[in-house]
């Protein structure tokens, strides 16, 4: 008897021809029928994370979805063409989007002429009609393909949705206009479409509704094709994530350095970082001492001192002497490969919100289809003829669909976002709205969120004898010299308050404790109070209790020591956004829980989160807590908000159900995110929730009048009793209202 097979993996697939998330949801149900397999499928990111029995062939799998109708395939390597990298899967997006632009293009130049010879009776030419079909045709058979192909899926599978609700109204309309045409009277010269908008029963063979199967499939496709251009931004993130690494790297070989690909390093070798570069890889100093910027992936704001021994990121920036790192870890072992695993994972286990178009259809579309076949009975049983039956049929599934459905969306989001730029905010796409409305919690880092994320000189504690200006003004000489972060703060301060600063003579670095100089003549020294002991300068106890109180505070403090006496205190630390206080109260004002969220230490969080009325804290995490911390508060019950700016906030703000990115920040949080805050100031984080709640109200507005009208007239038309003229006002008023309902959050305030 063969044991089963327990051993599993992971498989990857690109998957396409997805138009909303209930034919994600479908595929998955597919997958997760064969034995052995989970599968998770994103409509966001078009793509299914698999885990399945070693044993099965990946090909089985892309059956399976290829049986379900969709097209799947293994993802492709990048590869080089006439000497530049191309991603195929980025280039196959790439494609579709310009497949489906072309078909816009090509919808809108042929279908305006339809539109307005149908509207504007002077228009109307000996022939015109013929005119209209010759136009209307390429509309409806290619243009409108997507959606006839997605209502075939979907009719297999016994689900309707928008895409079934367009082909059905759209080919009805069609149809019925060549019955019209070749068998009916509508064919003949002269024909005219009056501007009449009485309700009276008219001879169905002599009316055509072109302009109607036209106008929808090119509002329709224009919401299709806006929606499909953010989306594709959906994976940007991951990319960024990556290019965030060193591309090549200074190895050591025997004795000598040979700059190479980044790919071509391996474990144990060793490799030189200079001041300002990346360290490439993960690993160990082995000589040199240095200050290390690790905030993009910390969100810690002072700088890591390293020496020998210590471990040191890569990705992260030597700021300070020249090192000589041993690689630990390389390729996808590294922080920076597991926090992208971090992001994919983020954004595929984000559940997709299915459109609200798709879910009014679901409901709609079986509705109208048994109200046209009950409509043809009564006509059929009541005696009338075969002609009227199927004329007042088929005037219930032309009227039925409505052309402001696919501007409801794309027009809403189109002012919405356009003042939302507006006022600083940029957000990405319709799918995150309703995230917006039910949103309660809000989660927020620290540096560079609600802090201004650089360190600046905030106090200044003279000694006895010693006026501030001039400890500012020696000691910010000596600062001035290095090329530490908290020496450069210290430096940028004295210079803004004292002006000038003189060059030091006889300057020193001192590896991990502070500098050293002589200025006007004084012997200068900066940095620890160990520092100060070594020269026998002890500080007296009103300094010594200042600098206690200033670290409680989560500050960092040097000490300064001036010919062989304490010369007194500086104090350095990551300042307070003057507007965040006044942001965390609108966010309370909103009915939401602040929670601040960061990877500096307890004190630091706390002091901040006090200045600003943050009543929750948790502190001292590292990139992937924070992933574990918001899914913590999901199954909770919570839906969660997140606003950062760093590489380390990434993975947390594809978590959330709604994330908000620092404009100032890195591009990965920026390309992870739902929204972007450009002008940098958290009074935005609230607005974009205001903004993206009236704009989701507004959408709402805009498909419950995309139907009104329509509904409304659905009587009229199984009463046999709908002109086309009537048919083509209800389309052009629903559509005028959308637009006009739309136009509205141009005033939105905030």
């Amino acid at each position: 008897m063969t044991a089963p097979d327990t051993e599993t993996t992971t498989v990857d697939l690109a998957i396409g021809g997805m138009t909303c998330a209930s034919c994600a949801n479908r595929i998955e149900r597919k997958l997760n029928k064969l034995d052995g397999v989970t599968a998770e499928v994103n409509y966001a990111t078009e793509t299914a994370h698999v885990s399945a029995p070693s044993s099965l062939d990946p090909t089985e799998l892309i059956a399976e979805v290829e049986r379900t109708g969709y097209t799947a395939r293994l993802p492709e390597p990048p590869r080089e063409v006439d000497g530049e990298t191309v991603d195929p899967a980025a280039q196959a997006a790439d494609d579709e989007l310009r497949g489906l632009r072309n078909r816009l293009i090509g919808a809108v130049v042929l279908s305006v002429p339809v539109i307005a010879l149908a509207m504007v009776p002077s228009w109307q030419f000996t022939y015109w009609q013929w005119a209209s079909l010759t136009l209307a045709a390429p509309v409806v058979v290619w243009a409108g393909w997507p959606f006839h192909r997605a209502a075939w899926i979907n009719l297999r599978h016994g689900a309707a949705t928008m895409d079934t609700l367009v082909s059905v109204g759209t080919i009805s309309a069609f149809v019925w206009s060549l019955y019209a045409l070749f068998l009916g009277t509508a064919g003949e010269p002269g024909l005219r479409h009056p501007f009449s908008l009485s309700i009276a029963r008219g001879d169905g063979a002599s009316h055509i509704y072109l302009e109607v199967a036209a106008g929808v499939i090119m509002f329709v496709l224009a919401g299709r094709y806006f929606e499909k251009r953010s989306k594709r931004e959906a994976g940007a993130a991951l990319r960024a994530l990556l290019d965030l690494g060193a591309k090549d790297v200074a190895v050591l070989r025997d004795g000598a350095e040979h700059r190479v690909p980044i790919e071509e390093l391996r474990v144990g070798d060793e490799f030189v970082v200079r001041p300002g570069e990346k360290i490439a890889t993960d690993g160990v100093v082995v000589s040199g001492a240095s200050a290390v910027d690790e905030s993009m992936l910390t969100g810690e704001s002072v700088p890591v001192e390293v020496e020998p021994e210590s471990t040191v990121t890569g990705a992260t920036v030597n700021a300070g002497g020249r090192l000589i790192v041993r690689a630990t870890r390389v390729g996808d072992a590294t922080t920076l490969a597991g926090m992208a695993r971090l992001v994919t994972a983020a954004q595929s286990g984000k559940a997709p919100v299915a459109r609200l178009a798709d879910r009014i259809a679901g409901v709609f579309v079986p509705i109208v289809i048994a109200i046209a076949v009950a409509t043809l009975g009564v006509w059929l049983g009541a005696g009338a003829g075969a002609t009227t039956a199927f004329t007042a049929a088929v005037a219930v599934l032309i009227i039925a669909c409505p052309c402001a459905l696919g501007l409801a969306t794309p027009t809403a989001l189109l002012v919405g976002t356009g003042r939302g730029a507006q006022m600083g905010i940029l957000i990405k796409g319709p799918e995150i709205l309703e995230s917006t409305r039910r949103v309660d919690t809000i989660v927020m880092d620290k540096t560079g969120t609600v802090t201004t994320g650089e360190m600046t000189l905030v106090d200044v504690v003279a000694a006895d004898g010693v006026t501030h200006d001039e400890l500012l003004r020696i000691a910010g000489s000596v600062e001035n010299a290095s090329e530490h972060p908290i020496a450069a703060a210290i430096a940028k301060g004295a210079r803004d308050e004292v002006g000038d600063l003189p060059s030091p003579d006889e300057f020193a670095n001192l590896a991990g404790s502070g500098v050293q100089g002589v200025v006007d003549g004084k012997a200068v020294v900066v940095g620890r109070p160990a520092l100060l002991a070594d020269w026998s300068i002890a500080l007296p106890e009103s300094l010594t209790e200042a600098f206690t109180a200033a670290q409680q505070r989560g500050h960092t403090v040097v000490a300064v020591g001036i010919d062989g006496k304490p010369g007194g205190l500086l104090v350095v630390a990551d300042s307070v956004k003057p507007t965040s206080a006044q942001a965390v109260a609108e966010m309370k004002g909103l009915g939401l829980t602040p929670i601040l969220l960061t990877g500096d230490n307890t004190a630091v969080a706390r002091t901040v989160a006090d200045s600003v009325g943050i009543g929750e804290v948790v502190a001292e995490v590292m990139p992937a807590d924070k992933v574990t911390a918001i899914a913590d508060l999901q199954r909770q019950g919570k839906v969660v908000a997140m606003v950062g700016d760093g590489v380390n906030d990434a993975a947390a703000l594809a978590q959330a159900d709604l994330g908000l990115a620092m404009g100032a920040g890195t591009d990965v949080a920026i390309e992870a995110s739902d929204i972007t805050l450009v002008n940098d100031d958290l009074r935005g984080a609230p607005k974009a929730i205001k903004l993206s709640r009236a704009t989701l109200g507004t959408i709402k507005t805009n498909l419950f009048w995309a139907f009104a009208y329509n509904v409304a007239a659905i009587p009229l038309a199984a009463l046999s009793l709908l002109n086309p003229m009537l048919a083509g006002a209800a389309m052009a008023f629903s559509s005028i209202f959308v637009v006009g309902n739309s136009l509205r959050l141009r005033r939105f305030k905030g």
